[in-house]
């Protein structure tokens, strides 16, 4: 009797770990995600196998791989925030800078504490958040045209920019377009 009990508890936790499993790797492999967000993980992917290879011929030092490497992460990390934030088969353009990075995006840098998330700059990039792979790198998306030429129009004509909502912990949840969603 308890080995009959102990098999059906053996058997019932083997069918778990294998369910388990198969989830986790759905997950990993990007297949909750649309062929958009999924085309954009395997770029991501594709980079860090240069960046592997390249390192490995010693075309680069080290801190220049471990810097793209975590950037790399950080960008893959915000990808998958944002589509599951948003549910939907689109990711815009998106930017990681490291603290002393600020001035390959920005002609003025801001001060990087004083970032919001959610803050649109020079009406040309939203700040998506903080991400730490390693070291810290400041996310941002750039706003499409449109985009940037409502926020131009509005600035022209004397209305108020937009302000994020307070208490936004997570990158935004929708963007000014629709965009189609994926079931």
């Amino acid at each position: 009797m308890f080995r009959a009990k102990l098999s059906v508890c053996g058997v019932v936790f083997l069918f778990s770990a294998i369910c388990v499993n198969a989830v986790q790797t759905t997950r990993e492999s990007g297949e909750e995600f649309g062929p958009v967000v999924r085309a954009y993980l395997g770029y991501l992917r594709n980079e860090q196998e240069v960046v592997d290879d390249r390192v490995s011929r010693r075309e680069i030092n080290m801190a220049y791989y471990r810097r793209n490497s975590n950037r790399i992460k950080a960008l893959r990390q915000m990808a998958i925030r944002v589509a599951r934030d948003t549910h939907n088969d689109y990711l815009p353009e998106l930017e990681a800078v490291a603290g002393d990075e600020f001035r390959l995006l920005f002609e003025r840098p801001p001060q990087p504490e004083a970032l919001r998330v959610g803050e649109v700059l020079r009406n040309t990039f939203r700040f998506l958040g903080v991400v730490r792979t390693g070291e810290s790198f400041y996310v941002f998306a750039r706003l499409d045209p449109y985009e940037q030429a409502e926020l131009t129009e509005k600035a022209s004509s004397g209305l108020k920019k937009p302000e994020p909502s307070p208490g936004i912990e997570t990158g935004p949840r929708s963007f000014t377009r629709a965009r189609r969603v994926v079931p």
